[in-house]
């Protein structure tokens, strides 16, 4: 049946279709229509006491662990109305997916959507912008039965203009935001941060046929519609992005960073995409990415099994992106739940490091996002196999007095690099085709070159490096915050250490371990009394990027704003002169610091900058400091710092 006649023939009854509009690839296999949809879980927000006003733009994030349970109803259909059977409530979406085991045929699945507001259960914080109390958090029906369709899609009439769209920032307020977030970078706060400005106003016409629309003029590999028709609401995705995939013990994540527009022909295509792949601020963001998708991985899979898989421009039909693939092997104690918890909601779209910025995109956005950058998919909930999408391109449409109104977000990633006006042009045009198909913008208005769909593979930038040697050493890690840590951790592993995870922000405990390893994080490091006090030990100690500051500071260095400007996910030459743990001498590694030490203190500097001018390794007794990431996919010998550091303290 045309997919079109499956929307239209059931518009009073709740519906669920996953659209797989290409580029032809492993990605985009088969399109699916939802049927017997009898029984569904309608997640709500709890009433939540709003964090009190602060900045987390300027280092004031506030954890809060203790908070209220998902609430949710399961609910079964009879005499066509929803009836609620059972209320469930759970710490996490892993928990409230647990729950559903009992409810849940095998031969069934659960579908549906997850709405981005669901980080408070996700992420240690709470929103000073949180959603009103009973505002739908997710939507999910069980599934016993899919029917393939295919795809052939009627072409639409064009949208008629309809009057009264809105939008939530002017472009001067949208710059201004940029480089504020541009200050918070300069000063350590974080390193990137994924902004949306949203676009609201009437809809003229049914959401199925806004989406029909949008398949023909913006086809994505997980495209996506669903609605709840007596809840009055409807999503419309045309999404691109693979928040994840699970198959057995594989989980596969795929971050997209890095946009150009289609070229108006071969020549002028080809221009835009080397430009894209050679952009330094554009492939930082990239990199920055792909290294937070490992960390988030490395929760859940067996050290050693994370790494990125695939590099490509992926082109669709007005713009094309870079686009890894990270992948890893599921622990033994470890399912496809415990990654959606992980992962959730996707790092392309917020930034990192993850719980600042979730926190600051709260403060700058200054209200829920809803379902934007939220997810769409499937879950099996016995064995944790499922596919997610990540909302992005995505109309959230909503019912009222008989009429519907939508709501369309789009942004980008704020880095140190970002010119606020290119910032604001980018969202306008990732916008500019669902505000089209909505009929907000006329058909008239200048439309972006349109091409055909493909996938341009790169070279793979992370090595598959594996450790000469193994030490039989108990680590304390101390994690600061960061979104990298676990890259660390693994690494750790990787050469036979056991580790133990240290709170940063916690109190201080003893550490009787063969060896210290401060993390690295975002602010200071005196709001980690913890990685403060690690420095005063006997043991040996590696102080990686804010560890390495806070080793500075206790020998008598100061901690200022690099006069160079902040440098973030840029693989950099460092100069050793190899007496520090760089035995090799200058070698590039990733750097990831706004602040930097100045002057000489009591301690050795073995490594700079390649202008010889900021410290960037340094060293006394059994303590050493690095500034850069050893970790990063853009460190291509790093993890023979680390292996030098794990000899010494294996012969101390």
């Amino acid at each position: 049946m045309e997919m079109i006649d499956h929307l239209l023939d059931t518009m009073n009854e709740d519906r669920i279709l996953f659209l797989s509009g290409g580029p032809e690839s492993h990605l985009s296999r088969r399109s699916m229509f939802a049927k017997g949809m009898k029984m569904r879980v309608v997640v709500t927000q709890p009433h939540i006491e709003q964090q009190l006003t602060h900045s987390p733009l300027n280092g004031e994030t506030k954890l809060y662990t203790q908070k209220k349970p998902i609430e949710a109803v399961l609910q079964n259909k009879n005499d066509g109305l929803w009836e609620t059977s059972h209320l469930l409530n759970a710490n996490g979406i892993d928990e409230l997916f647990r729950m559903l085991k009992d409810h849940t045929p095998r031969s069934s699945v659960w579908a549906g959507a997850l709405a981005y507001d669901l980080v408070q259960w996700t992420q240690p914080l709470a929103l000073q912008h949180p959603p009103n109390p009973g505002e739908i958090l997710a939507v999910l029906w069980q599934i016993d039965e899919w029917e393939e369709c295919d795809v052939i899609i009627p072409e639409p009439p064009m949208p008629f203009r309809i009057e009264g769209e809105t939008t939530s920032h002017t472009d001067n307020e949208h710059a201004e935001i940029v480089r504020r977030v541009k200050n918070s970078i300069t000063s350590g706060e974080l390193y990137q941060l994924n902004f949306g400005r949203t676009w609201s106003g009437p809809l003229g016409e049914d959401p199925a046929i806004i989406f029909n629309r949008l398949a023909i003029s913006n086809p994505a590999p997980f495209s996506g519609f669903i609605q709840a028709e007596d809840l009055g609401l409807a999503l419309v995705s045309s999404s691109p992005e693979i928040l994840l995939e699970t198959k057995g013990d594989e989980v596969m994540t795929a971050p997209i960073k890095g946009t150009r527009p289609r070229g108006s022909d071969t020549d002028q295509e080809s221009l835009l995409r080397r430009d894209l792949v050679h952009d330094l601020k554009e492939r930082a963001e990239h990199r920055m990415l792909v290294d937070l998708e490992r960390n988030e991985l490395s929760l859940v899979c067996e050290h050693g099994t994370v790494k990125q898989s695939r590099f490509d421009v992926e082109a669709y039909a007005n713009v094309q992106h870079l686009v890894s693939q990270v992948t890893g092997k599921l622990s033994n104690d470890k399912d496809g739940l415990d990654a959606i918890q992980a992962l959730f909601p996707g790092g392309s779209i917020t930034g990192c490091p993850k719980t600042v910025v979730c926190a600051a995109i709260d403060e700058l956005e200054g209200k829920p996002r809803s379902f934007w950058t939220g997810s769409m998919g499937w879950v099996n909930v016995h064995n944790g196999e499922g596919t997610w999408n990540i909302m992005i391109r995505t109309l959230e449409a909503r019912k009222c007095d008989n009429k519907w109104k939508g709501t369309v977000m789009a942004g980008g990633g704020i880095t140190i690099e970002s010119i606020p006006e290119a910032e604001v042009a980018e969202s306008i045009w990732k916008a500019a085709a669902l505000r089209r198909a909505c009929g907000w913008l006329t058909p008239e208005t200048t439309m972006l070159p349109k091409g055909e769909l493909g996938i341009y593979p790169l070279y793979l930038e992370q090595n598959d490096w594996k450790p000469e040697a193994r030490f039989s050493i108990h680590v304390a890690f101390i994690d600061n915050l960061d979104s990298f840590s676990y890259n660390i951790v693994h690494a750790l592993k990787q050469f036979g250490c056991s580790v133990e995870v240290i709170d940063g922000r916690g109190p201080i405990v003893d550490l009787k371990h063969d060896a210290v390893i401060i993390g690295p994080g975002p602010g200071r490091p005196e709001i980690s009394p913890i990685s403060m006090y690690a420095t005063t030990l006997s043991q040996p100690i590696l102080g990686i990027c804010l560890g390495h500051q806070a080793i500075g500071i206790r020998h008598g260095m100061e901690l200022i704003e690099s006069p160079l400007g902040p440098v973030h996910g840029v693989p950099c030459e460092i100069v050793a002169d190899g007496t520090g743990l760089m035995k090799e001498g200058s070698a590039t590694m990733t750097r990831y610091n706004s602040l930097v030490l100045s002057g000489k203190g009591d301690v050795e500097i073995s490594g700079w900058d390649e202008t010889g001018t900021l410290p960037m390794e340094i060293h006394t007794g059994n303590s050493y400091g690095i500034q850069f990431h050893p970790e990063s996919i853009g460190s291509p010998s790093g993890l023979k710092i680390i292996a030098e550091f794990l000899r010494r303290v294996a012969h101390s």
